[in-house]
């Protein structure tokens, strides 16, 4: 009955009252059913409850928590191998950013587990690794297909800004001197700042077509979810913001140089106009942007100095 209770306590989250059961007696948390050999940390890996599982940190005997192996020859690695159910899947969006939580999930699990047990085989003679590849399959291909669509989606926007700013950087504002060949507005400061912003934009446009590229061209295997694609794409979409960014710099710069002495008023009108797509491409790829980096270099779901 009480092992019920907690294993019903690690598939809910309720990290709070497990908490307090082992402060009131530590070996329970080590209890195992008598049906399947399973602990409480082998209930919150099947049900991917972070915090839950986090409380392994705090026992000085988690090294026994964590070499207990079930009726079927799976240890916790095992467990964490398979792949969890959608309605828990979907806590994540995107395909690719659910398998890096997986992956991430197999990791964590494999620090704690020792490692004789790491490459232990179960009663099928199947290995934790062997588990993960076979389960994870369709989830890695539809990884595979959401990353290379967005590479696209943006590799065409990045080819776009690259083709513009390369052919504004040879035909400036005012055109250039008759007889000696340099620009009419080369000793304007508003003209200097045009060339950078044309220069940042044609750089990092080039460089996120570049990154975009890498995606393309990767492996994705299973591990390469965790941190190299990730950060791919974080390379990319940073820099295509930037050249956007610059890109719409420029344009003003250029509007306020060909316009500052005649028509002065239209400044604030031609800004707030060029800063409708920034604003636009912001407000539909930060979130994607935001959830890449916090899932990638944030502080993690695990918190290993749990006291």
């Amino acid at each position: 009955m009480v092992i019920n209770t907690l294993y019903r306590a690690a598939k809910e989250g309720l990290v709070d009252f497990l908490s307090e059961v082992s402060k009131t007696n530590p070996q329970l948390i080590q209890f195992t059913s008598r049906l399947g050999n399973w602990n409480t940390f082998f209930c919150a890996i099947q049900h991917r409850q972070a915090e839950v599982f986090s409380l392994i940190h705090k026992y000085r005997f988690k090294n026994l928590i964590a070499s207990v192996v079930d009726t079927s020859g799976h240890c916790m690695l095992h467990v964490a191998a398979k792949l969890v159910p959608s309605n828990q899947l979907n806590r994540v969006s995107g395909a690719a950013l659910q398998m890096q939580r997986e992956m991430q999930w197999f990791k964590e699990v494999e620090r704690v587990v020792p490692p004789g047990l790491r490459a232990s085989r179960n009663s099928a003679g199947k290995r934790p690794e062997d588990i993960f590849k076979e389960t994870h399959r369709d989830l890695r291909d539809a990884g595979e297909k959401w990353m290379k669509d967005t590479a696209s989606s943006c590799s065409v926007v990045g080819a776009l800004i690259v083709t513009i700013m390369f052919a504004t950087a040879f035909t400036v504002p005012g055109g250039n001197d008759q007889n000696t060949g340099y620009p009419i507005f080369l000793k304007d400061n508003l003209f200097i700042l045009f060339i950078i912003s044309d220069a940042l934009s044609l750089f990092s446009s080039t460089t996120s077509v570049l990154t975009f590229l890498g995606v393309f061209t990767s492996r994705y295997a299973e591990g390469d979810f965790l941190i190299s694609l990730p950060k791919k794409l974080v390379i990319g979409l940073s820099t295509l913001f930037l050249s956007i960014l610059t890109m719409m710099v420029a344009f003003c710069l250029c509007i306020i140089l060909m316009l500052k002495h005649t028509y002065s008023w239209s400044y604030l009108p031609v800004m707030i106009i060029a800063s409708i797509p920034v604003t636009l491409f912001v407000l539909s790829q930060f979130p994607l942007l935001r959830n890449v980096i916090c899932s990638t270099y944030g502080p993690g779901i695990f918190n290993r100095n749990v006291k």
